[in-house]
């Protein structure tokens, strides 16, 4: 069984290099010492909830991610659920649109074919 400080070092490092930031850059975002960050990663010090909190804004991630057992990846969850939606919102748009532009396509057609010529929409 993986122990907690494990799984937030671990965590930790992976989305440190992902992001392409130093300890110290994460120590000065969460407002803590570069020392402190790495005793963390060392799996020397446990951090504080709220310490997990503030390593999480500063690592860009919702807190929980830190005791995550899936492996990282260069997408947090929410990004890739986020990229999920986008894509399904905009097929079922595309889908919709396409379909609004047939209808009215067919409506012009009918209209064209009622009105005199000097009328029509071409």
């Amino acid at each position: 069984m993986t122990s907690l400080k494990k799984l937030i070092a671990g965590n930790m490092k992976e989305r440190r290099r992902i992001l392409n930031i130093s300890q110290a850059v994460l120590a000065e975002r969460a407002n803590t010492s570069t020392q402190y960050i790495a005793m963390i990663e060392l799996e020397r010090k446990s951090p504080s909830l709220s310490m997990i909190e503030r390593i999480a804004a500063a690592l860009q991630i919702d807190p929980l991610e830190l005791f995550s057992m899936l492996p990282a990846s260069s997408k947090s969850l929410k990004e890739i659920q986020k990229m999920f939606f986008e894509k399904t919102v905009n097929q079922v748009l595309h889908k919709h649109l396409a379909s609004i532009e047939d209808n009215t396509k067919d409506i012009n057609k009918k209209r064209n074919r009622l009105l005199p010529d000097h009328c029509r929409l071409y």
